[in-house]
């Protein structure tokens, strides 16, 4: 390929970048234009390994000038410093967070697959012989389940004091945190950890959920989980998503080194992580102060998780993307 065939192939995607480039250098201005971060992310990317063909080829000055100057922007944008103040909030819940879930869709779906398929598997198993939990947890970690979950009052949902919610809670936050930041960073080991803890806790899951469903406790344990499991579990999906974007950096740099390549995938990946966080604080509350409470019906739980579970889909559907008619994301 000659460099002016190269130019001309390459040449709406450096112009595309250049465009995002002149609405994120103007994003601090009072109009505060809005722009697709994960666009900018992954054109950055592109550009890059464009540059590193580039020089290798000793294509003109001019050319790898012209894509120098625009990964250097492009640098600056991505890493620059940023306040965390009210409006950047804002706009990290309302546009940022569902674009980036978006524009990794693929790594989505791949990370539901392998958290649903097991789940659902091992669900049926142990709903079909109880005595297939065995299989994956000793005893004594089923009679705890059985006790949780079972009639008596040593029961998920007993009455407790206001202080002991505020202390669940505390517990929940740092273990939902734990699992999620887990699944996340096991995605450097080429991927294959993220994988890992996916399979595992949809295997853990299914396990559970089955044989207490087998067992007859189905309305305790269903209607504990429905409501926060909507935030919680989109949450390890999304963060095993994350970290299986960074495994396939790993895997496949491209012409990029392997820390340059999981530099562009971790600036990439930081937005959906920031919203995990975000989604296992929701769950967390939920958890404590709304799932375990014995004074709300189960009937009225089911019908707040169903709606939980339509908001968080439309929410990452929906939310963020250009209004007709213009390029501004609402």
């Amino acid at each position: 390929m000659t460099p002016r065939q190269f130019e001309e192939t390459r040449a709406p995607q450096w112009q595309e970048l250049e465009a995002l480039l002149e609405k994120a250098e103007n994003t601090s201005g009072p109009a505060g234009k809005r722009w697709d971060g994960a666009r900018l992310a992954a054109l950055y990317r592109a550009t890059c390994e464009d540059l590193a063909l580039a020089e290798a080829r000793s294509y003109p000055i001019h050319l790898t000038g012209r894509l120098q100057a625009l990964t250097q922007r492009a640098h600056r944008q991505i890493y620059r410093r940023q306040g965390w103040g009210l409006r950047r909030a804002g706009r990290l819940v309302l546009i940022d967070f569902p674009q980036a879930v978006r524009a990794q869709r693929g790594y989505l779906l791949l990370a539901l697959a392998l958290f649903a398929l097991p789940l659902l598997a091992v669900g049926w198993a142990s709903w079909r012989d109880p005595g297939f939990i065995l299989h994956l947890m000793d005893a004594r970690q089923v009679q705890q389940f059985d006790l949780m979950y079972g009639p008596g009052d040593a029961g998920i949902g007993r009455e407790r004091a206001a202080d002991t919610d505020w202390q669940m809670f505390g517990y929940y936050v740092m273990h939902n945190i734990g699992i999620g930041f887990q699944t996340f960073a096991a995605g450097l080991f080429a991927g294959v950890g993220s994988a890992f803890f996916l399979v595992f806790n949809g295997l853990f899951l299914g396990a559970v959920a089955g044989y207490l469903i087998a067992r007859g406790y189905a309305e305790n344990f269903l209607s504990f989980v429905v409501t926060h499991g909507a935030f919680e579990l989109t949450a390890i999906v999304l963060a095993g998503a994350a970290g299986l974007r960074l495994g396939r950096a790993f895997l496949a740099p491209g012409r990029l080194t392997r820390l340059q390549a999981l530099r562009a995938a971790a600036a990439e990946a930081i937005v959906v992580v920031y919203g995990v966080v975000l989604f296992l604080l929701v769950a967390a509350a939920i958890e404590a102060f709304w799932s375990s409470a014995r004074w709300i019906t189960p009937q009225v739980k089911y019908g707040v998780g169903a709606a939980c579970w339509l908001l968080v889909a439309a929410y990452l559907l929906w939310q963020g993307r250009p209004a007709r008619g213009g390029d501004d994301a609402r």
